[in-house]
């Protein structure tokens, strides 16, 4: 994963709305919503709630599936752990860092 990619998907979910709209598609797992679901679920409406889901595909953070007439919006897991894995690439300078309970850094 290159700087770029990263900057874009990081840049996607600091807008409040958009890293709701992410999260609850994360929750949701693989069956993912429709726009009407999410629009009502958060509150949105739909033209928001659309300019936002532009700007995560754009990030490529959200796969859009349509399912006969309906379009369907799920979270891509695995950009999202390679973002993550950007991130934490060289954590603590290659130490094991994590304890068991994950709580704290030892580095």
């Amino acid at each position: 994963m290159e700087d770029k990619d990263v900057i874009k998907a990081l840049a996607a979910l600091a807008q409040p709305n958009r890293l709701q709209i992410f999260r609850t598609l994360v929750v949701q797992g693989p069956d993912g919503m429709t726009p009407a679901v999410l629009a009502e679920m958060l509150a949105v409406p739909a033209a928001t709630l659309s300019f936002h889901l532009k700007e995560l595909l754009n990030a490529d953070l959200v796969s859009q599936e349509r399912s006969g007439r309906n379009l369907i919006y799920r979270a891509q897991f695995d950009r999202m752990n390679a973002v993550l894995g950007f991130l934490t690439q060289n954590c603590c300078q290659g130490q094991a860092c994590l304890t068991e309970t994950a709580d704290a850094c030892d580095c």
